[in-house]
C-alpha cells in the first residue's frame, strides 16, 4: 500500500542509509552507492558528498539524482524520491555535525566531526527538491491478533 504524504514524511525523517542513484554516463549503468540523507521539514533532502567525487562530478552532469530508503522491520517499507537539485554549497562544519548526529551516537559525534573534517578533503551540500516519489508499506503479510 502507498504512503501518503505525511508517513512519507515521517519515514524519511528517520535516520535510515539512502541508496544514491545518479545517470552515470552513456553505456553505463546508474552510479549507485549508499549515502546518509537529511530531510527537511519543507521535503527537501540534502546529502553532502566529497567536492571531488565521482557522485558529485555526475550529479553536476545531470542535474538531478534519486534516493531510495528501506528498511524491513517490523515491515517492509520504502520511500523513493527523484528530483532536480535545487542548491550546491561547501559544506559547513556544522552541517557536517548536523548530519553526523542524525547516524551516531552522540558520545560519538564531535571525534566523528572533527576527524571528517580534517581528513575527508572538501565536501559539498546538495540540496535536491523531489518532484517524483515511490512508497510502499509490503505489510507483514500476517494478521494482527
Amino acid at each position: 500500500m502507498a504512503l501518503n504524504r505525511e508517513e512519507r514524511a515521517a519515514f524519511l525523517a528517520e535516520p535510515h542509509v539512502a541508496a544514491l542513484a545518479v545517470d552515470a554516463g552513456a553505456g553505463r549503468a546508474p552510479l549507485t552507492v549508499p549515502i546518509w540523507y537529511q530531510y527537511e521539514p519543507d521535503g527537501i533532502v540534502w546529502i553532502l558528498t566529497g567536492l571531488n567525487s565521482r557522485k558529485y562530478e555526475l550529479i553536476g552532469a545531470a542535474g538531478r539524482f534519486s534516493l531510495m530508503v528501506d528498511r524491513v522491520e517490523p515491515t517492509v517499507r520504502y520511500v523513493s524520491v527523484e528530483g532536480p537539485v535545487i542548491h550546491t554549497a561547501p559544506a559547513t562544519r556544522e552541517e557536517l555535525h548536523e548530519m553526523s548526529a542524525r547516524y551516531l551516537p552522540a558520545e560519538h559525534v564531535d571525534a566523528y566531526v572533527d576527524f571528517a573534517w580534517k581528513e575527508h578533503g572538501a565536501q559539498v551540500v546538495v540540496r535536491m527538491r523531489p518532484e517524483r516519489w515511490l512508497s510502499s508499506d509490503l505489510g507483514t503479510g500476517v494478521p494482527e491478533e
